[in-house]
């Protein structure tokens, strides 16, 4: 494999996506990894655009063969990543950049623990309930998310590196010369 993987997590809120989106914008040597489902398509959806759709049986199959470099159960619809499309990727010489919940980056690590994995956050965090604070509804919700906030860095101790999210334009450099390294 040419390529290497990079796998991204951190708190909701913490401006992951508009880090990384802004590195993949930046770059011609990221490949783009559709994620699978076993749900039902949506109005609107593209197989193999938002998702690569399959049946219940095929998803199991997938799970059982060992295609699943990390998957997960939501609102009783299943959502992962295919090892397959992934090495896909990788052997063409691209680097993939994948953003996942922390438990589901902890399952990819442990998959393939040669994924350069990053936890991505605020630099203290008060800032991260700044930024709950100014979506959430109520002081409550501000607390829950704070709650899963720490319970996602306790998990994150795998992480290979962290990126403080304060400066994007730092962090996103950051990402870059860990990309280049």
């Amino acid at each position: 494999m040419n390529g290497r993987l990079f796998v991204i997590s951190g708190p909701s809120g913490a401006g992951m996506d508009e880090i990384v989106g802004s590195v993949i914008d930046s770059r011609s040597d990221i490949g783009r990894v559709v994620p699978v489902t076993a749900r039902k398509m949506k109005a609107g959806e593209v197989n193999g655009e938002n998702f690569w759709f399959f049946e219940l049986e095929q998803w199991e199959e997938m799970k059982a063969s060992g295609d699943m470099l990390e998957c997960t159960e939501f609102a009783g619809n299943d959502y992962g990543t295919s090892k397959r499309l992934v090495e896909e990727q990788l052997y063409a010489g691209k680097n993939v950049i994948l953003v996942l919940e922390t438990e589901r980056a902890a399952m990819l690590n442990r998959n393939m623990p040669e994924a350069v994995c990053i936890y991505m956050e605020p630099s203290d965090p008060v800032i991260l309930r700044g930024i709950f604070e100014k979506t959430a509804r109520n002081s409550i919700e501000v607390d829950v998310r704070m709650r899963h906030a720490d319970e996602q860095r306790r998990i994150s101790l795998f992480c290979d590196k962290r990126i403080f999210t304060d400066d994007p334009d730092q962090a996103a450099e950051e990402l870059n010369a860990l990309i280049d390294g």
